[in-house]
């Protein structure tokens, strides 16, 4: 996480949800759980007959939908049989229905979300890679579940950032984050991606010291709805991805040089 965007001073409460955002709060997280009990016994229908399972992006695309999510896509996505990585910045929990919602990837975690055994068994069904980053002997098995999961879902997606950013601007991209990518994935494309909240992201930002549910919740509780353009850039040449450090930086840079034409 980053420093805070809010404006607060250490130790102050986060604001809370108003009194007439709670109505919407509970509509909200019961049409979740419903759509969650569907989503989980699909699952289970589709992975008798399939091996690309669509349970898992569909009920993201419907969590973020309704979240408030109202997605656009610029650029262009692979087509159906192409894999492909996206290395994407990341300001919020929102980032995953988005993507998730729009190219049905997976995702690249750190192993801390997996202490939780019912949010790790909910990330498996969506073959989310768990990265111990501080473990350079796992390189090889991170390698191993890359190509698993892009076998299983066609894509993948990483955050380069690391944590959290307030939207404003690019936290560098860590290259020990991309080590994965160094094995034989020379076949696989990988298109840097910015996530555009439009011009108050900081509205929908996950940072400082803000608990998640309370973020969450001031999410859930907002009438308006959240418009987030995905702007998907062309793959990296084989001059850019040459390394780790290369990658890192040739992703950052495209998606740098895109939102200075946005502003």
């Amino acid at each position: 996480m980053t420093s805070p965007s809010h404006d607060t001073e250490p130790g102050a409460r986060w604001p809370r949800p108003p009194v007439l955002g709670w109505p919407l709060i509970a509509l909200r997280i019961g049409a979740l759980l419903v759509s969650l009990i569907v989503a989980v016994a699909a699952y289970y229908v589709f992975a008798l007959f399939t091996r690309h399972n669509p349970a898992p992006p569909l009920f993201l695309r419907t969590l973020g939908a309704i979240a408030g999510l109202r997605l656009r896509v610029k650029g262009t996505l692979p087509g159906r049989g192409e894999t492909a990585i996206f290395l994407s910045n990341h300001m919020s929990w929102l980032d995953i229905p988005a993507l998730a919602g729009t190219t049905g990837c997976a995702f690249v975690a750190h192993d801390g979300l997996s202490v939780f055994a019912p949010l790790r068994r909910l990330c498996e069904m969506n073959d989310t890679v768990f990265i111990a980053r501080h473990d350079r002997r796992s390189v090889a098995q991170q390698a191993q579940q890359v190509r698993t999961a892009l076998a299983e879902t066609g894509s993948l997606t990483l955050f380069p950032e690391g944590t959290t950013s307030d939207g404003r601007g690019l936290l560098p991209f860590k290259s020990s984050l991309l080590s994965p990518l160094e094995s034989d994935l020379a076949h696989v494309a990988i298109h840097p991606v910015w996530l555009d909240y439009g011009p108050q992201p900081e509205k929908v930002a996950w940072v400082g010291d803000e608990p998640g549910l309370g973020n969450a919740l001031r999410i859930l509780a907002r009438a308006r709805p959240i418009p987030v353009t995905i702007h998907v850039l062309p793959a990296l040449t084989r001059e850019e991805r040459t390394s780790r450090k290369t990658i890192a930086q040739a992703a950052r840079s495209r998606i740098a040089a895109v939102r200075g034409k946005e502003d």
